[in-house]
């Protein structure tokens, strides 16, 4: 037996195991054991074997499902994608809640263990709010690997290549230029499809549970499609701008959190209906929102296709959910959550949903995996959330004068290096009791 057969037996029985593992607590979600990827180790260190054999870490190999592992042998490059959007989405997180008293706090990753700790197990707003920026950090990710090359099996968005070019209808005055399509747009497409078969794993939406995770998921894809923008270069003698070359951009990231986050502070709290979505919503918000560019295609040059136009070496003829099955795969998307107070309106694709009331954050409660906000530094003049008042739960704060060491007084040598000078300087701090 060979070094490469007894590493890959290792890999199943880990597989396994982890498998098992997660199957035996199922309070903690099918669908988000993938996101430990994020602290099991840069996949990029990953070298092949053997032509067409590539090895995958252990620790990487059991966050992932079988499905999920199955995409990322058939699409080389896609793990290093995902792993940077997991960590992408950690980063936002932390970032958008660094205020508030639950601040997205994760933990080192243990295997058959959460990334997010135990409040994934509650179905409110913070876990809504987690499974949207994951799916959507995923979608970013991929789409933007794409265009970067990073991907075997996709390329740039050329689909818009085949539109007729736009002229502008103010009669040619000056300054103002005609455009058509041209460059690399990045491929929303292939980045959304990808994120609905990875990240959508385990989510079979046989409970209530599940569709919350399942409308999350594709309202965190939904922002980042909707907030694509057109980005031209102009082109022309003297910078004259004659004409200009336009392609589709993704947003920053950062665009994507504080709309999340908005969408966070007006969560809608939702029950299950037994009526379906019509076929209308369910056709255009959900499915042909990915856009024209949603063939996952390995041929640079193959633009449009779907879903029932895609190739052999596509994520979705590869996947479980190939022709044959692509009906029951759609019907996963098709529900109408409603609100659990009567006189409100249904929530929409792109709203976050919740079904119960977040528990309190401001004691540790280990049961809960909740920190608590003993010990977090405050504002002491501000009214607002992040303010010593509501950080501290009206329990007191205490104040100090600390020294810290910072880099100052930095200046340019050529070439090319920053120096700067260390300073002492004195703060005052408030943290809570």
């Amino acid at each position: 037996m060979n070094l490469v057969t007894v590493l890959m037996v290792c890999l199943m029985a880990i597989s396994a195991w982890a498998e098992v593992e997660s199957k035996s607590k199922p309070g903690r979600g099918r669908g988000s054991m993938w996101w430990g990827i994020a602290k099991a180790g840069e996949p990029n260190n990953i070298s092949p074997l053997a032509p067409g054999i590539t090895y995958m870490d252990p620790a990487i190999h059991a966050t992932l499902r079988r499905k999920q592992r199955k995409l990322a042998r058939e699409n080389p490059g896609v793990l290093a994608a995902i792993a940077k959007g997991a960590n992408l989405a950690i980063n936002e997180c932390q970032h958008q809640f660094r205020t508030r008293r639950w601040n997205c706090s994760t933990r080192n990753f243990l295997r058959g263990k959460n990334l997010f700790g135990k409040i994934v197990e509650r179905g409110c707003r913070e876990t809504a709010f987690i499974y949207a920026i994951t799916s959507a950090a995923v979608t970013h990710s991929v789409a933007r690997a794409c265009s970067e090359g990073s991907i075997e099996s996709c390329t740039c968005d050329y689909s818009h290549h085949n539109r007729e070019p736009q002229m502008n209808n103010m009669g040619g005055v000056a300054g103002v230029g005609d455009w058509e399509w041209g460059g690399c747009s990045d491929n929303i497409g292939f980045g959304f499809k990808f994120s609905r078969e990875f990240v959508d794993t385990g989510e079979r939406g046989r409970t209530l549970r599940e569709k919350m995770n399942l409308h999350n998921n594709e309202a965190g894809r939904a922002h980042v499609q909707a907030e694509m923008r057109q980005e031209c270069k102009c082109h022309g003698m003297s910078g004259s701008c004659t004409m200009k070359t336009c392609w589709m951009r993704l947003n920053s990231f950062r665009t994507i959190g504080d709309i999340l986050k908005d969408r966070f502070d007006g969560a809608s709290r939702v029950m299950v209906s037994n009526s379906l979505r019509s076929p209308n919503v369910n056709e255009n918000t959900l499915t042909n929102r990915a856009g024209s560019s949603g063939n996952l295609k390995t041929n640079a040059n193959a633009v449009g296709g779907g879903v029932g136009g895609a190739s052999p070496n596509s994520v979705l003829s590869n996947s479980i959910h190939a022709r044959g099955h692509q009906q029951k795969r759609v019907n996963r998307y098709n529900f109408q959550l409603k609100p659990y107070n009567p006189e409100h309106k249904p929530p929409g694709s792109k709203d976050l949903v919740y079904l119960e009331p977040s528990p309190g954050f401001c004691e540790r409660n280990p049961r809960l995996g909740i920190q608590g906000t003993h010990g977090r530094q405050c504002n002491d003049t501000s009214i607002g959330v992040d303010g010593c008042d509501l950080m501290c739960c009206g329990r007191g704060h205490r104040t100090q004068e600390v020294t810290v060491v910072e880099r100052c007084s930095c200046t340019f040598h050529w070439c090319c290096e920053v120096k700067c000078k260390l300073c002492r300087a004195k703060k005052i701090i408030h943290t809570c009791l």
